[in-house]
């Protein structure tokens, strides 16, 4: 026994064991009996729960738990788990006498004597809510963190494992790349880029860099679940943990498809604006040589005119030589100017399909045989302000500059349609409507570098001595003065497209521009019949046409300048008279109709409320029936 140390009192383990309990403070531990009162009660129990062993013991253990857990019944579901089962765990709030509420683990025993006699519980129960308040905060945050990217919809954010697979997905995401999270989620994200893209091992490459460097950033197109591409900003962020092992990758994706396209669109208007002041620059260059020239060609054409005079003996031959030489720079000169858009014009109100139709032949003789040539006009194209023999020349240019283009032969058509232009949509003409023209091939093509100078004078592709270089120039100068504007569309190899938009006239802004008489087109499958009706609008002051049948009239239609249509209703072959003046109403709208036929119109099989719509003349007639008629025509 150690003098310096009072001596010990002997306990026994039942003594031990009731000073052990009494003396934890961290956890509240007491005994039940068989019907949940409190029988013991420790220092930990009253340190967090707030009650003296006084006021506690012999209450009901129910008193701690709060209202709606006793109205629900738990108190007694967890004595009787206990007894059921050995043993009751769970977590939830519980009382304070104070009434403050505090989160708890509880852990509920039962206890028996030697003989198994059930003597009630012990209940163990720990003050967690420091813990529960930072499991609450981490989740809170984790939540909103969760809802900050699911809310996201501008930009795709989502993780990558350390081998690409897509492993969660936002709102974003889905928007943007079309996939919803079933769809993508477990795939590899080199579904996302282009398959040149994957071929040249670009996905591959980017998670390299991203490991190596701890960030990978690019811009590139990508490829939606459709198919579709965008223009993508990316960024991949090397996820590691603490001891630096790779964990993944946070992978952000924005859509910059928008913003790619308003940079090539200012791009292409900054290069069209400084195309258009170097043909503007150019083109006044071009025009003031070409009047000095004339200037010069005019005195040395008076000059040899005065030789020719005074000099009777002089060289005749050689005076003819000076004289095609100086015709040839009276010509060169005319092209320039037409460059230069200073050419004189005689504009009128034509329909470009009959000027296509009327000049056919010429430009058919143009392909050679071995050019596969064929003409496509819409009939609804329309008309526009021009100088015909100026279009005529220009249309012929661009055959001939097609067919030299084809020589081991090809297709060659020439089409016509309405254009309803957007803003922007051709580089200087204003939204609306115009009528397209277009001369397209399957030769050669061109170069990018050679359409953008394909319009320059003297600039040309082919060989020494096979062209001035002046047939496109003068096309452009011809139509820009004509308000309009000339495209090419051209692929090295495949063929050239030269489109021609110009102004189209409106049917409130045409008007006829061959003379005061009109043009009356007589359809009738009759010949004598045919020839008397000729005679009384000929005795009317009007011009005549005639066609034998709907199919004559119809391709009369679109090759003549025609006022008036008056048809036989009854014919025999190819469309009737209904049917002719339904499509002659639908695509030449100012082209007046009147019918006629030797049937009266109830004993006509027609639907009668389509031939009211038009003025109806009976056979037979004479000349004061079709006066009539003429005057109510519409």
């Amino acid at each position: 026994m150690n003098p310096h140390h009072p001596a010990l009192p002997t306990l026994t383990d039942e003594q031990r064991l009731q000073y052990l309990i009494a003396g934890i403070s961290d956890y509240a531990i007491y005994m039940l009996d068989p019907l949940g009162h409190v029988k013991s009660w420790n220092a930990g129990a009253q340190r967090f729960k707030g009650y003296l062993p006084q006021e506690i013991l012999f209450q009901h253990f129910s008193r701690f738990y709060t209202p709606e857990d006793r109205d629900a019944g738990l108190p007694a579901r967890a004595l009787a788990h206990a007894l059921e089962h050995g043993k009751y765990e769970s977590e939830g709030w519980r009382v304070r006498k104070d009434g403050t509420r505090f989160w708890a683990h509880v852990v509920l025993d039962p206890i028996y004597d030697e003989h198994r006699n059930h003597l009630g519980y012990a209940k163990i129960t720990r003050d967690v809510t420091a813990r529960k308040q930072a499991e609450d905060a981490l989740r809170e945050s984790e939540q909103r963190f969760r809802l900050l990217v699911q809310g996201v919809t501008d930009y795709a954010i989502y993780m990558l494992s350390p081998e690409g697979t897509v492993s969660n997905w936002n709102i974003g995401a889905e928007r943007i790349k079309g996939y919803g999270q079933a769809d993508i989620v477990g795939s590899h994200f080199s579904r996302f880029y282009t398959e040149e893209d994957r071929a040249g091992g670009l996905p591959q490459r980017a998670l390299a860099t991203a490991r190596r460097e701890g960030r990978y950033e690019a811009e590139g197109w990508r490829v939606r679940k459709d198919g579709t591409r965008f223009w993508a900003h990316v960024v991949i962020d090397a996820i590691t943990g603490d001891d630096g092992q790779l964990l993944g990758f946070a992978k952000i994706t924005r859509d910059l498809t928008e913003k790619k396209q308003a940079e090539e669109a200012l791009e292409q208007a900054q290069r069209a604006l400084f195309q258009s002041q170097k043909m503007e620059s150019i083109g006044q260059l071009t025009g003031g040589i070409a009047h000095d020239f004339n200037n010069l060609l005019s005195v040395l054409a008076s000059g040899i005119e005065v030789l020719s005079m005074t000099r009777p003996g002089a060289d005749a031959k050689t005076l003819d030589s000076m004289r095609r030489a100086i015709d040839r720079g009276a010509t060169l000169t005319q092209q320039l100017l037409a460059f230069a858009r200073q050419q004189p014009l005689q504009p009128e109100t034509r329909s470009i399909n009959r000027i296509v139709t009327g000049f056919e032949s010429v430009l058919r003789r143009a392909a050679p045989s071995g050019v596969e040539f064929s003409l496509q006009l819409d009939p609804k194209a329309g008309s526009a302000v021009v100088d015909t023999a100026r279009l005529e020349s220009a249309l012929l240019n661009l055959v001939v500059n097609a067919r030299d283009a084809m020589p081991e032969g090809g297709r060659l058509s020439l089409d016509t349609r309405p254009a309803e232009l957007r803003e922007g949509e051709v580089t200087g003409l204003a939204p609306g409507p115009y009528v397209r023209i277009a001369v397209t091939d399957t030769g050669t093509g061109m170069r990018p570098d050679t359409v953008q100078r394909a319009f320059e004078p003297f600039y040309t592709t082919k060989e020494t001595g096979k062209g001035t270089g002046l047939g496109l120039s003068q096309v452009y100068g011809f139509i820009k003065q004509s308000g309009g504007e000339v495209v090419i569309q051209s692929t090295l190899g495949e063929g050239t497209a030269i489109v021609i938009y110009l102004p189209a006239v409106t049917e409130q802004g045409s008007e006829a521009v061959h003379g005061d008489t009109e043009t009356v087109l007589i359809v009738e499958d009759e010949p004598d019949l045919l020839d008397v009706a000729s005679a009384l609008f000929l005795s009317m002051g009007y011009d005549v046409m005639t066609a034998a049948s709907g199919q004559d009239a119809m391709g009369m239609l679109a090759s003549r300048d025609v006022d008036i249509l008056f048809t036989d209703i009854v014919m025999p072959n190819g469309p009737n008279g209904i049917e002719l003046a339904e499509f002659t109403r639908e695509n030449y709208p100012n082209i007046k109709v009147m019918l006629a036929s030797g049937y009266p119109q109830p004993a006509l099989r027609l639907d009668q409320n389509r031939l009211g719509e038009y003025t109806f003349v009976s056979k037979p007639y004479r000349l004061s029936d079709l006066a009539r008629g003429l005057r109510s025509v519409h």
